[in-house]
């Protein structure tokens, strides 16, 4: 064996020799840390074609009193080449036969992936007594018989290519490592082909292809479905960490490793592929932090959050159910010039129907239901139909854009889709699992096209009559909801009832909600919130999914459809009202005068939008709650309060709610968010969040979950900001968009508020550019003149000084855009990253192109 690899140290590299079932002595090949084993043995199983130096970064990771052990399988990596192939009967055997003869006899922790995971779970299933934990890459132990194997695999067990591909050719070794994005370095790619240079050194690759068990009466069949079936009872703490774009392993077998092993902690790393150990580096260091906090069995776990205690037992759609006698409006839909409306009295009987219909079909407690419904009457049916059978809704903004959609989805892994047409063949596209369920148009023709089993027409009829079953318990999950994505891949973040509960609790008191309000939603989330706070709602006349759709009029209309006293909307849709106003009637202008009280959330909202929104809505208190997909509301404060504050390093967010608390962890010299938690003012770190509405936990995303919670009882927001010494909340920006300088870390939002006081800046962005520690500080600013096409970039001497001075601190160089992106689902929320990144390549000499 070759032992320059990158990451590979020599000293681990050994063999051991031992009989196998037939006698023959066999030698493999290992990676071996040699570490005292006080605490256990971490064995590393691989797959085909890779070999043991897939483990490295576990190996160079590992934690005083554990040996880690990765062995090369038999006609694999630098072991022997077998005359025959080899079953997976016998591998698993092997595995055993190596074990015993490297001395390993408990605590065993298992880490597979490919084909190592039906191996050494074989192993793990007749060894229960050593194994404490199991730690799965992308794998699999099932193919149902009436789904299609994986095309690679297809391709490579087709028995008249496999000699070719696998064998002859190097070409089932090379796509392996192929598969990564952006690709593996060079090194890393030559050192995983390195043991199979020549077609005798292939044999056993193309062998274990021809062991998968393809077909149902396959000589591997039964031993894999002993496999699959004996997993169902191993109890031991496991953890899956996956790459979600793996054309081989994909979401699919993540979901049956769940069925079979609901306990599991899972981590999806948004960006790999087959190798997740290669495209995702750091979850080596992932998996032994996993491991420290569940191996031994009595080993220090971090405290989980306190859970807030209640004596109150009601559910969140009990105002719903009480006023189900009640004839008034509950849900008025004008969405494409329609105008729809629907009773409290009508749709608390569709709830129950669809709910009891939905049960009959076996939509079962927990199942996850996808809603690609659009905001109206369907949508808020097929949503409390859901909660009253304890089905778990998975709500994506088909704002994301559809490729991040359809990843987030393919994530939730939801049992059941509801759409409507066009978002049932989109799921379709987006390879969506789930059974269809078709909303709207539920045409025979269109439920054909579209491949839907039900429609809820169908299923609101089959449940006319029946029972519903018992209600969900408070700590059942009730929701999975899709953050935006604006800072990164959108997460899944759980809610239980109880949350939801507490959720719209803090909504009620906050507005102040009673009986005679009602609620115009142009904010998507909230559209289906109406009922459960016990008032009427309307959806206006615009694309949710675009805010910036939403004029003056279709806002008037809904206000005058509902008799609304509530509107709630993002800046984009208040932006875009204060825009049309002029077009409104004199009838409509008094139809806005009505409304008491507009909420605007989603992004950060310019004062000087609230004073224009002032104007269209006259009696209306402004207020601008803040808080995100993890916990809404969290603090709240209106237009006169924020005049009141003044300017500041930030924008002014407002007190705290009644039940929540904030704190501030103070950043370190590089930006990390480690200080103690405090109170003070004028102290400026990431902001913590405590209350009983904060989400339960990210959704298969156990690493982000540990790092957003990893102080007890506090959810880590991932904002930066401070508290004034009234105690109001100033938020300065992500922490992920810190700039550290030399000076120590600075924060964008206040220099970008200064500057774009200026009469010549319309907007501006602060990044950094430069490494860690000594980044310069850029501010790229969009003047209010305009850009022409052939104007210089950087920006002329006038307009550099007036940004410097107004911007209070050193500023390295001002750079000139036409526009600044933002993120698709808000349309105000600025991509500093891409901002950064076109920064850092102007000022490299590159040439400006697009963002």
């Amino acid at each position: 064996m070759t032992s320059t690899l990158p990451g590979l140290e020599p000293r681990w590299s050994r063999t051991v020799s031992a009989p196998d079932a037939a006698g023959v002595v066999r030698s493999w090949h290992l990676l071996d840390n040699g570490g005292e084993p006080t605490i256990g043995t971490l064995v590393c199983v691989h797959g085909n074609p890779t070999w043991s130096y897939l483990w490295r970064r576990f190996l160079a990771a590992a934690a005083p009193g554990w040996r880690v052990v990765a062995v090369d399988q038999l006609g694999m990596g630098w072991s022997d080449r077998l005359e025959a192939p080899r079953t997976l009967e016998q591998r698993i055997d092997d595995l055993g036969r190596v074990l015993d003869a490297l001395g390993v006899s408990g605590p065993v922790v298992i880490a597979a992936h490919d084909w190592g995971g039906p191996i050494s779970l074989g192993w793990a299933l007749a060894h229960r007594e050593q194994v404490v934990g199991i730690v799965l890459g992308n794998t699999g132990v099932h193919q149902p018989d009436d789904s299609d194997w994986p095309v690679l695999l297809r391709i490579a067990g087709n028995e008249k290519l496999r000699d070719t591909v696998c064998v002859r050719t190097p070409a089932f070794v090379q796509a392996t490592t192929a598969l990564s994005r952006p690709p593996l370095p060079a090194a890393v790619r030559r050192g995983f082909a390195e043991p199979y240079r020549s077609a005798p050194r292939r044999r056993s690759v193309g062998d274990f292809v021809a062991d998968i068990p393809f077909e149902a009466d396959h000589p591997a069949r039964a031993t894999l479905d002993a496999v699959a079936d004996g997993v169902r009872e191993l109890t031991v703490p496991v953890l899956l960490l996956w790459g979600p774009r793996d054309p081989v392993f994909s979401d699919r077998y993540l979901r049956d490793l769940l069925a079979r092993l609901p306990h599991a902690d899972v981590h999806r790393y948004a960006h790999a592929s087959h190798l997740v150990f290669e495209d995702a580096p750091e979850s080596a260091e992932d998996a032994w932090r996993w491991i420290s906090e569940h191996v031994p069995a009595d080993a220090p776990r971090r405290a989980a959050a306190p859970q807030a205690t209640t004596t109150d037992t009601r559910l969140p759609w009990a105002a719903l159910t009480e006023r189900g006698a009640d004839p008034g409006t509950a849900v008025v839909e004008l969405a494409g010039g329609r105008h729809r409306r629907v009773s409290f009295n009508e749709l608390e009987a569709r709830v129950r129907d669809l709910a009891a219909g939905m049960a009959e079909v076996g939509v079962q407690p927990g199942h996850r239901v996808a809603v690609l419904v659009p905001p109206g009457i369907d949508l808020t049916a097929a949503v409390y139909a859901c909660w009253r059978i304890g089905a778990v809704i998975v709500v994506a903004d088909a704002g994301l854009g559809l490729a991040p959609m359809g990843r987030a989805l393919r994530g939730a892994g939801p049992d059941w889709v509801i759409g409507i047409p066009v978002a049932l063949a989109a799921a379709a596209a987006l390879r969506v699992p789930g059974q269809r369920v078709l909303a709207g148009d539920s045409s025979p023709r269109k439920a054909r096209i579209v491949k839907a089993e039900f429609s809820l027409r169908r299923l609101t009829a089959l449940g006319r009559g029946r029972d519903l079953p018992p209600p969900p318990a408070l700590d059942a999950e009730s929701a999975v909801l899709f953050t935006s994505g604006a800072t990164g891949p959108s997460k899944g973040v759980v809610y239980r009832v109880e949350q939801l509960r507490a959720q719209l609790d803090g909504l009620k008191t906050m507005c102040g909600i009673g009986p005679e309000d009602r609620l115009v939603a142009a904010f998507a989330p909230f559209a289906l919130y109406g009922p459960a706070l016990g008032i009427g709602a309307a959806v206006p006349d615009m694309d949710v999914t675009a805010p910036g759709t939403l004029t003056a009029q279709a806002l008037a209309d809904a206000v005058v459809a509902i008799e609304a006293t509530l509107v709630f909307a993002s800046p984009a849709a208040l932006r875009n009202v204060v825009a049309t106003a002029g077009e409104l009637t004199d009838a409509q202008h008094r139809a806005l005068a009505g409304v008491r009280l507009v909420l605007s959330f989603g992004a950060p909202v310019p004062v000087s939008l609230l004073r224009d929104v002032q104007r269209v809505m006259t009696s209306a208190e402004l207020h601008t709650p803040y808080g995100m997909t993890e916990a809404l509301p969290v603090a709240d404060i209106s237009l006169p309060q924020i005049e009141a504050a003044g300017p500041g390093n930030g924008v002014c967010v407002g007190w705290p709610l009644a039940g929540v608390t904030l704190a501030v962890s103070p950043m370190s010299p590089i930006g990390v968010a480690e200080g103690d938690l405090t109170t003070e003012p004028d102290v400026t770190g990431e902001v913590l969040v405590a209350a009983a509405h904060v989400k339960d936990h990210y959704d298969r995303l156990w690493v982000t979950e540990q790092m957003s919670s990893r102080t007890r009882g506090w959810h880590r927001t991932g904002d930066v900001g401070h508290l004034d010494s009234s105690g109001r909340l100033w938020i300065e920006g992500r922490l992920v968009h810190v700039l550290t300088t030399a000076d120590g870390p600075v924060t964008p939002v206040g220099i970008e508020q200064r500057v774009e006081e200026l009469s010549a800046v319309r907007a501006a962005a602060v990044v950094g550019v430069g490494p860690k520690g000594t980044q310069q500080i850029v501010v790229v600013v969009v003047p209010a003149a305009g850009l022409g096409r052939r104007d210089p970039v950087l920006a002329d001497a006038v307009l550099a000084t007036a940004v410097r001075e107004a911007a209070g601190v050193p500023v390295a160089a001002v750079l000139r855009l036409e526009k600044l992106p933002v993120d698709i689902r808000h349309a105000s929320k600025v991509d500093r990253a891409r901002v950064g990144r076109w920064a850092e390549r102007v000022l490299a000499g590159g040439r400006p192109g697009k963002l």
